[in-house]
């Protein structure tokens, strides 16, 4: 009978915070907040509407019609001038990105996983070093740069930018993978695998791997993002002919007479790819990044 009567207490009774104050905001404080963020969600939504608005507009349109007012006549025109100047540096901005997230990523687990668990005379030394790439201005390096890529004789365009920008990407992805294995594998895990034989490398591919895809998740997606949105890496180290689409994007704005439809339109097929990284990876981003932020 008193187990009844505390059970049913225990439902009626609402959820109460520390002191007895109800764990329940008023609806003035619940309006506000959504007020708020309805507020912020217009700002971040107006230029993605004028692009999307200014896109389907003919160029005629554009001055008198003004850049808020829907179209009056809807087009795609301005797409396909902007896709048949992009497609060519669309397919080759793919041609980067991909191995610039594959190359870089797996380079940093394997700096990562030797710098937190296989340890070594100077590993910190070693590692402060690595770190130190990250805060090198790229306005700095950018003419020694080009003398180094020209020494080692790598063809201009696609292959130059992925190997400057794995070598960009190896501090960041260190970082991330070294604090991700430091927090998360057991070290127990690893004296197992040395137990029954295995070497670094043995562990690395057959144990560590396997468990590394929060953080696979976090440097694909920054590698990816950085690789496809660069700008100042491609001006430097290729053209229009060979770069890739943010080169591409920049010429198609043109200088004199700029056609905005066009300009905008090719903004957005740009921003596609990452837009969908996001979508399709995006639920795994802050859960890869945190994973590493608390020792269990």
């Amino acid at each position: 009978m008193t187990a009844t009567i505390a059970r049913d207490q225990a439902v009626t009774t609402p959820a109460r915070k520390s002191g007895g104050r109800i764990n329940r905001r008023s609806p003035l404080a619940r309006v506000i907040t959504y007020g708020l963020l309805l507020l912020f969600l217009i700002i971040v939504l107006m230029p993605a509407y004028v692009l999307v608005v200014t896109s389907l507009k003919s160029g005629r349109e554009i001055g008198v019609n003004g850049q808020w007012n829907l179209p009056q006549e809807w087009t795609f025109a301005s797409w396909e001038k902007a896709w048949t100047s992009l497609r060519p540096s669309f397919i080759r901005t793919f041609e980067l990105a991909i191995p610039v997230a594959a190359i870089s990523s797996l380079l940093g687990a394997a700096n990562g996983f030797v710098l937190s668990r296989w340890r070594f005379p100077g590993a910190d030394v070693v590692f402060t070093l690595i770190l130190f790439g990250m805060f090198i201005p790229y306005q700095a390096v950018m003419i020694p740069l080009r003398s180094i890529v020209h020494e080692i004789g790598l063809p201009p365009g696609i292959p130059t930018l992925v190997f400057v920008h794995c070598v960009y990407g190896i501090p960041i992805c260190t970082l991330i993978f070294r604090n991700y294995y430091a927090t998360t594998v057991p070290v127990e895990l690893i004296e197992a695998s040395r137990v029954d034989g295995a070497g670094m490398l043995r562990t690395f591919g057959s144990v560590i791997l396997p468990l590394s895809a929060p953080g696979f998740v976090v440097t694909v997606i920054w590698q990816f993002t950085s690789s496809w949105n660069d700008y100042l890496f491609a001006i430097f180290m290729s053209n229009t002919r060979n770069g890739p689409i943010t080169i591409a994007l920049n010429a198609l704005a043109g200088a004199q007479s700029p056609d905005y439809a066009a300009s905008m339109a090719g903004a957005l097929i740009a921003s596609l790819p990452t837009l969908l990284v996001y979508i399709v990876l995006g639920r795994w981003f802050i859960g890869g990044l945190m994973a590493g932020s608390v020792k269990s």
